[in-house]
């Protein structure tokens, strides 16, 4: 038996848990960044970083949802960063390893979410009620590590 068996036997013997998206990470809106300064902190919009400035909106670890356009790129920040209003940004709570939640949401196809006819949009209210497993954090940082 692997290690990642015998956690999940040892501690998700009736299975493993599942919970709303929005109970476990809290999805924050980005915002305009022009009126900062030129810096070290990278701006986030669907398509990747677009620019840097002197201020972050959120230390890091997050997960980054695109809310319009390409909904299939999703990124991981481990550091300080700024996001557009294209794009969502995650405060992730302690029962979720930032890392194992980037990966569940990457296999989750959000782009099957999209809810426009044009432009390709998820919002907060889609995202939210989205049921995800919660296994163990040692079980989650297992995952990872595989």
């Amino acid at each position: 038996m692997s290690r990642l068996d015998d956690l999940i036997a040892t501690l998700c013997p009736n299975g493993v848990e599942f919970k709303s998206l929005g109970d476990v990470v809290r999805i924050r809106n980005g915002s305009d960044y022009k009126q900062f300064g030129e810096g070290s902190v990278p701006v986030y919009g669907t398509g990747g970083i677009m620019t840097t400035r002197d201020r972050a909106v959120h230390p890091g670890p997050s997960v980054l949802i695109p809310r319009k356009g390409s909904l299939d790129k999703l990124y991981f920040v481990d550091g300080p960063f700024w996001t557009v209003d294209t794009i969502f940004y995650t405060e992730i709570g302690p029962q979720i390893e930032p890392k194992f939640f980037y990966y569940l949401l990457a296999s989750m196809h959000l782009e099957e979410l999209n809810q426009a006819g044009g432009v390709p949009s998820l919002t907060q209210s889609i995202l939210n009620p989205l049921r995800i497993p919660v296994p163990p954090i040692e079980v989650q940082r297992e995952i990872v590590r595989i």
